[in-house]
């Protein structure tokens, strides 16, 4: 394969990973973990999550799959790249 394929999987797997991880700190923590410790368990509990909610886990989830598949890409390339002692 040729070498811009990874650059392009390197690239994509670094975008993917701040957007993971801006993602998952936009999340509304569910109690007793960090943001608990920090005054964050002062909320109060709603009785269903909202349509913002839901789609912020849908993007996360989608964004996770994605960044998932670089990792395999990138794990692929380099066994074929090694393999052929290029």
């Amino acid at each position: 394969m040729p070498i811009w394929f990874a650059y392009t999987l390197i690239v994509l797997l670094v975008i993917t990973s701040v957007l993971l991880t801006l993602l998952i700190l936009l999340h509304r923590g569910k109690g007793g973990g960090m943001s608990s410790m920090f005054g964050g368990g002062v909320s109060s509990s709603l009785a269903g999550s909202s349509v913002a909610e839901k789609n912020l886990d849908r993007y996360t989830v989608l964004v996770g799959i994605v960044w998932f598949a670089c990792i395999i890409g990138l794990g692929l390339w380099l066994r074929l790249e090694v393999g052929t002692g290029v």
